[in-house]
């Protein structure tokens, strides 16, 4: 079922509606669900290696634009709507830990998602509900988001018929590790603020809600 799934995606990659399929995941992975764009964009790059950069290009837009509004929800809609949102996909817990390493160590934390599995969902609500500057959580998240998404990108740009027949090859363990990501950002979460010190405030915030 996933092979013929794979199959038909890169058969629809050249479909008109295909980028607008790419940049709404990559608004929705900021803002709404936290599920990352990054298996679509290698599929699309893969399919025309030629619009890898531009498919890396509308990843990142589309991607801080979600960020953007996943802020705003946090900034002026938390209790209406941000917190009913954590709780469905099991973030609440979290909140306090992840506010509380975003304002210890600010702009290092949103540099870091980039190389990271944490849901950027949690980032993004969390930010506008401290009140994070906007400018830098945007310039952050730019660069955080845009170096991932570009260098994956170019890769496929560089190297795609060859990329293309390592994956038809290892098909299989190449969707179990992309799950395991997926799956690991949870896990990621779970452990926020655990590996922390006895004195640390992050590690006391997350006992709290425990």
């Amino acid at each position: 079922m996933l092979r013929r799934l794979y199959d038909w995606v890169l058969d629809k990659a050249e479909h008109r509606h295909a980028q607008w399929w790419l940049a709404f995941l990559a608004f929705a992975d900021g803002g709404l669900f936290p599920f990352p764009p990054h298996p679509l964009l290698a599929l699309l790059c893969l399919a025309d290696p030629k619009r890898a950069l531009r498919f890396a290009a509308i990843t990142t837009v589309a991607s801080i634009a979600g960020g953007v509004f996943g802020y705003m929800v946090g900034h002026f809609l938390y209790h209406l709507v941000g917190e009913q949102l954590l709780h469905v996909l099991g973030l609440t817990a979290k909140f306090p830990v992840a506010a509380c390493y975003l304002r210890a160590y600010g702009v290092e934390i949103l540099l870091l998602k980039g190389a990271t599995p944490i849901p950027f969902l949690l980032l993004t609500v969390t930010a506008g509900f401290i009140s994070f500057p906007l400018g830098t959580f945007v310039v952050a998240s730019l660069i955080s988001r845009g170096a991932i998404f570009f260098v994956l990108g170019g890769l496929f740009r560089v190297f795609g018929p060859t990329i293309k027949g390592w994956i038809d090859k290892y098909f299989l363990p190449l969707v179990a590790a992309a799950l395991i990501v997926i799956v690991g950002g949870y896990v990621a979460v779970s452990y926020l603020g655990h590996g922390a010190t006895p004195s640390d405030n992050c590690a006391v915030a997350g006992s709290h809600v425990a």
